[in-house]
């Protein structure tokens, strides 16, 4: 790895997910403007608007589209173009 590339502020940072409250701590060097107290520490705190928490492809609640069933459709719809 090439040197003097990489930041080196890292520090420990919590990023919370604004819809669930949950909390994960973090290395980063994202900036902050918030900080949080957690057992009496103070750390630099970032709210995400989604993260693994929230996101409903990981809490299930995803919709997915019956592709199959457009597809009988549309070849319903244009077989009769297909015998010409």
């Amino acid at each position: 790895m090439k040197k003097g590339i990489h930041p080196k502020n890292y520090r420990i940072v919590v990023f919370q997910d604004i819809a669930s409250k949950k909390k994960i701590f973090c290395k980063s060097t994202v900036e902050t403007k918030n900080v949080i107290t957690i057992k009496n520490k103070v750390y630099p705190l970032y709210k995400m608007e989604v993260s693994s928490f929230s996101h409903p492809i990981y809490i299930g609640k995803l919709k997915y589209i019956n592709k199959a069933g457009r597809i009988e459709k549309f070849n319903a719809r244009y077989s009769s173009y297909k015998n010409r």
